[in-house]
């Protein structure tokens, strides 16, 4: 980051480039990636527009609301230093872009890691030789340093009405296992206690290759689900799956959470349950089954924490799907739900399918489910008090008397993901330090999150 206070002419100092990442956290690794690269060139990172010589905005093109966040974005960097670039999703649909703002110096396309680097070197070259510049072996983060993103694949070869992500990101590219576990490890190495394992379509990793084996660390380790997963357990930090379609290949993954090699944690993106709307949306429709397997899965381990999202307001959507949806909820008793109003997405079949459901209808079933499955995530919550649980530290901790002999820290248990789910507010006899994993006595619940007092380490 460049020192404000410094009287360094511009033309002695490294070039500076300000960064803004939106969206998704795959968004934000292709922004370490960039980021990585410019470090690894000689440039610096600015903490404001104003203070760098350029200005790079990784968009988000995935909803209106997205795209019309990302044209914000732009439109600021530019007034606030005028020399932009722009890329990331919105930019698979540059004339969208060119349209508001032609005075962007180039935009380009989502994973198109070297037209934007090109693109940074022709608006300011880089001023230091590449071998000159220190760059750490895991690369650049922007999470904090003890826990990070782990991006298996790109793209998605699925076809859901609602969704425009293969025509921006394209179908699935899985990266060799071999790839995946050396970035693993080597995150590990630098301190990184959680890897957050993510991509469009976990579950799908690999069959695009065949599941082809690739050698690491003297063995070959297939591209595959399962083998993937079981080799992440071995790093000895905390693994955790994200977006993980319900393929019936999830269930084996089950054992290893119940082994401990991994968290017990799936975030399964269910989307709606009434079979209806689940074939508008070209998913799975067979709901009953998909609670069968859930019940399945609790079996197997029980301290399993289920986070999912779903869509309201889908065009077709009757106040009859609507109210198999909440039954649905009431049966699957999910941890975590997070719920969305239907967004007609330019380019997305759905918009096509069925009549658009009036905008007061969606907002008015939003409250509805979010106030419907307030005390089933309340239930789940408090079947944690009384017990004993791993919590990593987020926040480190204040004094919470004069005399300073107890803090209070916030961190997660095994069951909560950065940013989208609960805190653990941690009351200790010493500070605890970011990242540092405690045992926690759970004493009580508010209405998302717990507390408690440290009792081991």
């Amino acid at each position: 980051m460049e020192n404000p206070h410094s009287t360094t002419p511009a033309s002695e100092r490294p070039p500076r480039v300000s960064f803004v990442s939106l969206g998704c956290p795959k968004a934000l690794v292709d922004s370490e990636r960039i980021v990585t690269r410019l470090r690894a060139e000689g440039y610096e990172l600015a903490r404001s527009h104003a203070g760098a010589d350029l200005a790079v905005v990784n968009t988000c093109g995935f909803l209106d609301s997205a795209q019309a966040e990302s044209l914000a974005a732009i439109g600021k960097a530019l007034n606030e230093n005028g020399k932009v670039i722009v890329t990331g999703c919105m930019g698979a649909e540059p004339e969208k872009i060119t349209a508001r703002y032609p005075q962007v110096l180039a935009v380009t396309g989502p994973q198109q890691y070297e037209s934007v680097v090109e693109a940074v070197h022709r608006a300011l070259p880089p001023r230091h030789h590449p071998f000159l510049d220190l760059v750490p072996p895991e690369g650049i983060k922007l999470t904090p340093r003890h826990y990070a993103y782990l991006k298996i694949s790109e793209g998605c070869n699925n076809s859901c009405s609602f969704c425009i992500i293969p025509k921006l990101r394209g179908e699935l590219r899985s990266r060799s296992a071999a790839e995946v576990l050396r970035e693993a490890e080597r995150l590990v190495a630098a301190g990184v206690k959680e890897l957050l394992v993510i991509s469009q379509d976990t579950s799908a990793y690999g069959s695009d290759l065949r599941y082809a084996a690739s050698a690491w660390n003297g063995r070959d380790v297939r591209a595959r689900f399962l083998d993937l997963a079981a080799q992440l357990g071995e790093l000895g930090a905390w693994v955790r799956l994200h977006y993980v379609y319900p393929y019936p290949h999830v269930d084996e993954v089950l054992r290893l959470m119940a082994e401990g090699k991994l968290l017990p944690y799936l975030d399964v993106p269910f989307q709606h349950a009434a079979p209806a709307v689940l074939r508008r949306m070209r998913r799975p429709a067979a709901q009953e089954k998909t609670l069968q397997r859930i019940a399945r899965w609790r079996d197997t381990c029980p301290e399993l924490t289920i986070r999912s999202s779903f869509i309201v307001g889908f065009p077709g959507e009757s106040e009859a799907d609507f109210r198999l949806l909440l039954d649905w909820l009431d049966a699957a008793e999910l941890d975590r739900v997070g719920c969305f109003r239907y967004e007609a997405v330019a380019g997305a079949p759905a918009n096509e399918i069925a009549p658009a459901v009036p905008e007061a209808v969606k907002e008015e079933r939003w409250h509805r489910l979010m106030k419907h499955q307030q005390p089933i995530s309340a239930r789940r919550l408090k079947r944690k008090v009384g017990t004993r649980q791993q919590v990593i530290v987020d926040e480190a901790p204040r004094s919470s008397k004069p005399d300073g002999r107890m803090f209070v820290a916030k961190g997660r248990t095994r069951g909560d993901a950065p940013e989208i789910d609960g805190a653990v507010h941690v009351t200790s006899r010493r500070p605890l330090r970011l990242g540092e994993i405690a045992t926690v006595r759970i004493e009580r619940t508010d209405q998302y999150d717990l507390h408690g007092t440290v009792v081991g380490f």
